[in-house]
């Protein structure tokens, strides 16, 4: 197995068995008695271990395995969960991913103050189970024809035995038999090992990637049988596994005897060379044996630690292993992929999309209808494509979310408070690069809700409100964006506090009149905070202009709600894709321009009397449409058409024209990032590549909706106050 290739899957796999235990442990704490929780959790550290074991990463298996010891207490009954026990497999959780996160940074030893940690949480985990001598720096086993250990004694009284014949694929498979006699040093006492080469054929018909090894091995160890077999789980398909607790009776032996292929005489002389029988009880088994085979036996009974086990009971334990094999292989139906591949695919694809309207265009100038239909077919399997394509890197944002439940536990318990987070929309889908670049702008915006905008339990209580604040987070899809909510029942942002402190700053004028939105907005200026006391966890406002850039970044934008006493809700919209979107190309006055299609409504012809005079709205039907000019708001030089066009768009649930010359239809768009030059261009987004090679800007639709209904407000302000003043002018002359 090529270790340096496998050891990025053992990483990633192991940071999702974190988070899932994590997951599992938050659960917990609020049902202490969920038996599936406490399950999962031991079975994630139960297969980090075995990986890690495979890979010969000794600091997370010793420490892995104290874990799983505590949590096999608390699942059979023996420990008590509750907050403490939580809190502490919290922390090992978090221990072991940093153990995880130095082997991703190529540091295969930890680093002293992480062993300090480990160490210090290793005396912690001793209030709940006493520690395996074996967590202290065990020798490896070697994996010689013989391979003893001093310990003397009465080895088959008291040790397992287990008996191993690996199949012939498990070298194949990548998988290396030294790999689980090094991980059984970690569960116990490796007694004696004796190595079998039986299947061993002559050199000639020997094949160099199959396995022809067997062993009989005599652990004595602590460890339930359970967690023995679990050490074989990842070759439990391709091996033949048998394993008697100590103190088996002599039954047992005889079935051994007759399960392995080997002869019975050369199965008796292995057992009695690994000291699991004596040579009196290997002569007894051998007297039973033939006793049996004479006399038969019951099919419809097994006899297992002196207890008949009837074969209803066998079927349905067989039944349930199948539904396991099942279930692993139906997860053995996804695929991992390299985020950079998939980029690049993403990338070829958008070169595809440009490439093929390009060619769409020269059909149309040669006229050839048959061309034009094969043309036309090739570009819905191009857009169907770029769909399934795009779709690769689309992850639901529900696991996003659940990373904030850690996150709201830790902050709220030191700072004294008892919140609670809620989360619905789980299942929305968005870019994974989206998703990725949007977790530390949501980190501080639910750090700022718990520290500042949540009060005090004894200041809720004293207000009537439930002790148990409340954090929540939602995501939904609207015209083509999502739209990433995250509110608090806390006590809302202090308006004259805002005002107060921004015109103290000079940011505005003293006699300014500003609506409520507008003043909460002002939180995004830079360093601008109204906090008393600046804490570790966060301050409302600091930090703000950063999440604001970052969301800005993406092409999205920000904007918040507050009620004082009532709470606060921040907003966030964001585009699904940073990639290929569908388009609606226009022209003005021979610039290309390109509207998102999400965000279209319909398109209508400017008419005479709305073309003529100052005004920049129009009749829609009866509602006022407010409008803007693309050829005035970019300065663009040229006569107008005899006939212009309104193109109406929507966004946050308001609407506007953009008044263009020409319409041109769909166009699938592939985003291009603007340069640095270009970046803070206002109503640009980015730029495309059209057939004919030239570049068609993309229309910032939010910032070109907001200047028109900013405008529109203006002037009708405007307009209020003019007939105020004439009001008041009248008023005096009468």
């Amino acid at each position: 197995m090529n270790i340096d290739q496998a050891l990025p899957t053992f990483i990633a796999e192991s940071r999702e068995l974190l988070a899932s235990m994590e997951d599992c442990l938050m659960l917990l704490e609020q049902q202490p008695d969920d038996a599936d929780a406490i399950n999962a959790t031991f079975r994630a550290i139960h297969t980090i271990k075995g990986s890690a074991g495979l890979f010969g990463l000794d600091d997370i298996v010793r420490f892995a395995h104290v874990v799983e010891n505590i949590l096999d207490r608390a699942r059979n009954g023996e420990l008590q969960v509750d907050d403490k026990f939580t809190a502490a497999m919290l922390e090992c959780g978090d221990h072991i991913g940093h153990l995880v996160d130095q082997i991703a940074n190529a540091e295969h030893h930890p680093a002293a103050s992480l062993r300090e940690q480990g160490e210090r949480l290793l005396d912690r985990l001793a209030q709940f189970s006493p520690l395996p001598s074996v967590v202290r720096d065990q020798p490896p086993v070697e994996h010689a024809a013989e391979v003893e250990t001093s310990g003397g004694g009465e080895v088959g009284s008291d040790a397992w035995h287990i008996s191993l014949r690996f199949g012939r694929e498990v070298l194949r498979n990548g998988m290396d038999p030294a790999s689980f006699l090094r991980y059984l040093t970690t569960l116990g006492d490796v007694q004696r090992t004796v190595t079998l080469w039986d299947a061993m054929p002559e050199a000639e018909a020997m094949d160099p990637e199959a396995c022809y090894l067997g062993f009989e091995i005599t652990l004595r160890s602590e460890a339930s049988k359970e967690t023995i077999e679990g050490a074989f789980e990842f070759v439990r398909d391709d091996c033949q596994i048998r394993i008697l607790p100590p103190h088996s009776r002599i039954e047992q032996y005889l079935r051994l005897i007759e399960d392995l292929p080997e002869s019975n005489e050369r199965v008796g002389e292995i057992l009695l060379a690994c000291g699991a029988l004596s040579q009196a009880e290997l002569a007894d088994a051998l007297a039973q044996q033939q006793a049996g085979s004479e006399a038969g036996a019951p099919l419809g009974e097994i006899l297992v630690h002196d207890q008949v086990v009837h074969e209803a009971v066998v079927h349905a334990a067989l039944d349930k292993q199948q539904r396991a094999k099942d279930r692993r292989n139906q997860e053995a139906k996804f695929v991992r992929v390299d985020a950079a591949k998939l980029e690049a695919l993403i990338t070829q694809v958008g070169e595809m999309v440009i490439a093929g309207a390009s060619a769409s265009l020269r059909a149309q100038s040669a006229g050839d209808g048959a061309l034009n239909e094969a043309m036309s077919l090739m570009g819905r399997l191009v857009e169907e494509i770029r769909d399934s394509a795009l779709s690769l890197r689309m992850v639901e944002i529900g696991e996003t979310f659940h990373r904030f439940q850690r996150v709201v536990r830790d902050v709220s318990r030191e700072l004294g408070k008892d919140i609670e987070l809620v989360t619905s929309g789980n299942d929305t889908e968005l870019d994974k690069m989206v998703v990725e670049k949007i977790n530390d702008p949501l980190m501080h915006l639910v750090r700022n809700a718990i520290d500042h905008g949540i009060e005090a339990p004894a200041l809720r209580q004293a207000k009537g409100k439930p002790v148990q604040a409340r954090v929540a987070l939602n995501a939904y899809h609207e015209s083509g964006s999502i739209i990433i909510e995250v509110a608090d029942d806390g006590g809302g942002l202090n308006r004259e506090k805002i005002l107060n402190k921004a015109v103290e700053r000079g940011i505005v004028s003293s006699g300014q009149n500003l609506s409520d939105h507008e003043i909460h907005n002002l939180i995004f200026e830079p360093g601008f905070s109204t906090a008393e006391q600046v804490t570790n966890i966060s301050g409302r406002g600091v930090g703000m202009d950063v999440v604001r850039r970052n969301i800005e970044a993406l092409r999205g934008s920000i904007e918040l709600d507050s009620q004082e006493g009532l709470g606060t809700t921040v907003r966030i919209r964001l585009p699904l894709t940073l990639a290929i979107i569908d388009g609606f190309l226009i022209e003005v006055g021979g610039s290309s321009f390109v509207v998102p299609l999400d965000m279209v409504v319909e398109c209508l012809e400017l008419t005479a009397a709305d073309r003529g005079g100052r005004r920049d709205y129009l009749n829609l039907r009866g509602e006022v449409l407010p409008f803007v000019r693309l050829r005035q708001l970019f300065d663009i030089e040229g006569e107008k058409p005899r006939r212009e066009n309104v193109v109406v768009v929507h966004y946050a649930g308001q609407k506007a024209g953009l008044v263009v010359d020409r319409l041109l239809g769909e166009f699938q768009t592939v985003i291009k990032p603007l340069g640095g030059m270009f970046r803070h261009l206002r109503g640009i987004s980015g730029s495309t590549i059209l057939g004919s090679g030239e570049v068609a800007l993309i229309l910032d639709v939010p910032a070109t909706v907001q200047h028109a209904a900013n405008r529109e407000i203006q002037q009708t302000d405007g307009a209020a106050a003019s007939t105020q003043k004439a009001l008041s002018l009248q008023s005096a002359l009468n």
